[in-house]
């Protein structure tokens, strides 16, 4: 079994790794009960603790093996091993100091159930309560856990969505384009066509000017003759 933070007593063998798991509880300890009695009946520390860390087993070499949790009463050096430990195993394991990380909650999840473990030792009723915290923070955990997935869930649903309209948008944005393009080109089209108006109208304007002026000068140069023939007729 993995190295855990929670101390266990030496394992037991119990079978053949061929037994059936009716077979070894059949084989197992009687006094090592995995269902918590009632506080009422006044259970034994043993029966509370095997109840609260449920024994590990494995096969291993063809054989079943079984491991109870240890029944040692606990002690201020264990406290700062405990600790300890749990400095070593967070840097050994290379778990994250911050954000999400499965190491880091698994050695603190082992930590909590070994503390459990020492408190259950010295104060049942307490370690009882411990219990109720640590499913509590389980579950919560697992809430949490379970929000994340919708959210996630939700935000990649939301992604395909709008990479899905985005490819409409796109298309929209090219027909916008060449239609802009295209009014473009007709707005220039019709500038240079007003633009050949106005120079037409301004030529034909300054024609029709020098016409006039042209006019007018013979039209001076007819009456100045005239006057002087009328003067000329009028001094004979």
């Amino acid at each position: 079994p993995r190295e855990s933070l929670v101390q266990y007593d030496n394992p037991i063998e119990v079978g053949s790794g061929y037994d059936t798991m009716e077979q070894v509880k059949t084989k197992s300890f009687g006094s090592k009960k995995t269902h918590l009695p009632p506080i009422e009946s006044k259970p034994s520390t043993e029966d509370i603790l095997n109840s609260i860390l449920p024994p590990r087993e494995w096969v291993e070499g063809g054989k079943h093996y079984i491991q109870y949790v240890s029944h040692k009463a606990p002690s201020r050096v264990d406290v700062a091993c405990l600790r300890e430990m749990l400095d070593e195993k967070l840097m050994e394991r290379q778990a994250r100091e911050s954000g999400i990380c499965p190491v880091r909650e698994e050695l603190f999840s082992q930590c909590f159930d070994e503390i459990i473990r020492q408190v259950t030792i010295n104060e049942p009723e307490r370690g009882l309560l411990l219990l109720r915290v640590r499913d509590e923070i389980k579950m919560t955990i697992s809430a949490y856990q379970t929000l994340y997935q919708s959210a996630v869930t939700f935000g990649m649903r939301k992604q395909l969505q709008a990479e899905h309209g985005k490819a409409e948008l796109e298309t929209r944005i090219d027909d916008l384009e060449a239609r802009k393009t295209k009014l473009h080109n007709k707005v220039i089209e019709l500038k240079s066509k007003i633009e050949a108006i106005e120079n037409r109208n301004k030529e034909r304007k300054e024609i029709e000017q020098e016409k006039r002026e042209k006019e007018i000068e013979f039209l001076k140069y007819q009456e100045s003759h005239l006057s002087k023939f009328l003067k000329s007729l009028t001094d004979k």
